[in-house]
């Protein structure tokens, strides 16, 4: 079993920042890529960042300048710093991961219960 946990959501002012935090854990080979995907009220999910294994990054047009991942391949865990936040970010994030358990051949994705951020103006 892969568990991922977020948090570190909550409500913020516009211009203010939040760093949301995502711990992966179980039986664990390797991670590949981790991103954080966010679906607003009445709108789909969206892919705001992503990042590989290498470090190799990737945003959303609507984020990039403003938010950025990371993560700790020792810790198993992804970060998603948010600056110069705005009414429009308000959504619930969802860390997932792509992982290859130690008792399959092929990484499959994993989700994470989702935080939610609010972005007051």
């Amino acid at each position: 079993q892969v568990r991922l946990v977020e948090s570190g959501g909550g409500l913020v002012q516009a211009g203010g920042s939040l760093r949301l935090s995502c711990a992966a854990s179980g039986s664990i080979f390797r991670i590949n890529t981790m991103a954080w995907y966010r679906r607003a009220a009445g709108n789909e999910r969206e892919l705001a960042a992503r990042i590989t294994s290498d470090g190799s990054t990737n945003y959303a047009d609507s984020v990039k300048g403003r938010f950025t991942i990371s993560r700790d391949n020792n810790k198993n865990t992804v970060d998603l710093l948010m600056n110069s936040l705005k009414p429009e970010d308000k959504a619930v994030y969802y860390c997932n991961a792509e992982v290859r358990t130690t008792n399959m051949r092929y990484a499959y994705d994993y989700w994470g219960q989702g935080t939610q951020v609010t972005v007051s103006s």
